[in-house]
């Protein structure tokens, strides 16, 4: 995080400008918005645990897509804000371990993710931001049925943060594209059967990277 928001004061120093500049600024990146997104989603094991998945890699990857909104404030050259964001996944998983203290989960498919977090960043120009971002994510892995089809009242439950950053361009006064890298990592997960029964909580380490595009509305 260090040198995230190292680039992004030196990019605040590069980019200094008059005060007209920092007013363009805050008609631009100031109040609600809502968007959409897609990208590349890649779910592997962390640092502290191995797994047995199909292949050298050791990890899954499939096509994210989600919903997301935000509220954000100009302060200057500055921007800080706040977002939450709703997501699936088309990433599906397939181990020969099935001991849920490593990242052999069994064979499951990504599900759900819900995000909600900060993000703040520095105008490189009246219509750019860059910026980072963090926060809590509560990520849903699905269990998959024998026969191949998704059972969706099955499922892990991984707890865990996200940090990223990214570059926002406004188009026009009221729409915005951006593009971000985002990691993600849980350390923490639960086990919930069809019956509504919940296992006690074990830990795991499973990383996520994710890079997403998306195009969005402001109010």
């Amino acid at each position: 995080m260090r040198t995230v928001f190292a680039a992004a004061l030196a990019a605040s120093t590069m980019f200094a400008a008059p005060a007209a500049f920092a007013q363009d600024g805050e008609a631009t990146f100031t109040g609600p918005r809502v968007g959409v997104i897609g990208g590349y989603d890649i779910i592997r094991p962390g640092s502290s645990e191995d797994s047995d998945i199909d292949g050298d890699d050791q990890s899954v990857d499939g096509f994210l897509y989600g919903v997301e909104a935000g509220y954000d404030i100009a302060l200057g050259g500055a921007v800080v804000g706040v977002e939450a964001e709703l997501s699936d996944s088309t990433g599906k998983v397939k181990a020969n371990s099935t001991d849920p203290n490593y990242f052999g989960f069994g064979e499951v498919g990504a599900g759900r993710d819900i995000y909600v977090g900060l993000r703040a960043g520095v105008l490189a120009s009246p219509s750019t931001l860059i910026y980072a971002k963090g926060g809590y994510t509560n990520a849903r892995l699905n269990v998959l049925a024998s026969d191949g089809t998704t059972e969706l009242r099955e499922n892990f439950e991984l707890d865990g943060w996200r940090i990223g950053a990214g570059v926002e361009k406004a188009i026009g006064s009221n729409t915005y594209a951006k593009l971000e890298y985002r990691y993600s990592n849980y350390s923490n997960a639960n086990f919930e059967f069809n019956n509504g029964a919940v296992t006690d909580d074990f830990d795991i380490d499973t990383d996520r990277h994710q890079i997403v595009a998306g195009v969005g509305f402001r109010f």
